[in-house]
């Protein structure tokens, strides 16, 4: 009887950016929250967990919907990208762990894509602190027919990279990533920075990137 094949790593790392692998996330949600209050509309954490990792226009709709914005969802829209933006220009913070991450994964070979719903002019920010080239591709808002929690967003990457979404290690921070990340088929490595992402067979959560070795989740290769 022939042995079963060693597990392999993942053929590719596709991370979210936002709160995964610098701290935006709670920019972003500050951004939302001013909004809100301006509008006159208390904003709680139940409310605002609501838009955690969503794509600008898809929070605009929402305020809009929900909340009954009187701007309209374009002026909201560019709202929201003009104040988030300027936070992020006025410097972010790598989350612990993350450029530890993504330089063992080149040393493995493994390439990494950034997966993320901010707009390009904000990821291209993003990216002069992470360093560029530790992303061999980068797929933003917009980029995509629909963006999270849809797949659409991890399976371009996926697709760019030529390989199979299901072996590769997503890594995401809300409900909203990980969704979309499941949706195409990836196994997920979870950092929740808002609750919502529960653990699962192809689901694991953990409080830090620090301590995360890739050799930690094992796929088995295609025979």
């Amino acid at each position: 009887m022939s042995p079963l094949p060693a597990p392999a790593l993942p053929a590719a790392l596709l991370c979210d950016m936002d709160g995964t692998l610098v701290d935006t996330e709670h920019q972003w949600l500050a951004a939302v929250a001013d909004f809100l209050r301006e509008q006159g509309v208390a904003a709680s954490d139940g409310v605002l967990a609501a838009f955690a990792g969503a794509p600008v226009d898809d929070a605009a709709e929402r305020l809009v919907r929900e909340h009954g914005v009187a701007l309209g969802v374009r002026r909201t829209a560019a709202r929201l990208d003009r104040d988030f933006t300027a936070r992020v220009a006025a410097g972010v913070t790598v989350q612990p762990g993350a450029l530890r991450l993504l330089d063992r994964a080149h040393a493995l070979g493994i390439p990494a894509a950034l997966v993320t719903a901010s707009e390009r002019h904000v990821a291209d920010l993003v990216l002069r602190t992470l360093g560029a080239h530790r992303f061999a591709l980068s797929v933003t808002s917009g980029e995509t027919p629909r963006g999270k929690p849809h797949p659409d967003p991890y399976l371009a990457a996926a697709a760019r990279l030529g390989v199979d979404p299901a072996h590769c290690l997503a890594v995401e921070d809300t409900p909203t990533g990980a969704a979309a990340a499941l949706a195409a088929g990836c196994r997920l490595l979870a950092v929740p920075t808002v609750p919502g992402i529960v653990p699962g067979p192809r689901t694991a959560v953990v409080a830090s990137l620090e301590d995360i070795d890739l050799s930690d989740f094992p796929f088995t290769p295609a025979v």
